[in-house]
């Protein structure tokens, strides 16, 4: 039977992504998932923005950078990035990988040294979604 759900959740997600990981696993032999928070928090201590990713297969995978454009212009980017990448070091990972839409960030991935791999035209219409990668090491 197939359903569509109405409101997903963590449950679903997980349902669906188990028989994914262990036919992954069972290919290319197991990998350790890590989460990675890189946090950029205001004066008062409360987390505005920062980096989000996850590492598995030696990659890094940087899924959210947000810096609040009130903080922007002050090298924060830059930081958080330098940070993902230690991190990234630290876990062993050849590389890092994101995608940024045309509105957003790819001028400033590539001056750190990324190279777009990919490319979805019009998503959003009239816009692109680029995919980039940098090796590290």
């Amino acid at each position: 039977m197939i359903e569509i759900v109405a409101a997903p959740g963590d449950r679903e997600r997980e349902a669906i992504l188990a028989p994914l990981v262990a036919f992954n696993d069972a290919a290319v032999g197991p990998t350790e998932r890590h989460p990675v928070a890189i946090v950029l928090r205001d004066e008062a201590g409360a987390i505005v923005g920062g980096l989000w990713g996850m590492a598995s297969y030696r990659w890094l995978f940087v899924q959210y950078l947000v810096v609040p454009s009130t903080m922007r212009g002050q090298g924060l980017g830059r930081q958080l990035m330098a940070a993902a990448e230690a991190e990234a070091r630290r876990l062993d990972c050849v590389g890092l990988w994101l995608d940024t839409f045309s509105f957003q960030a790819r001028g400033f991935y590539e001056k750190l040294g990324y190279r777009c791999f990919g490319q979805i035209d019009d998503y959003p219409p009239d816009e692109a979604r680029f995919f980039l990668s940098k090796r590290i090491g």
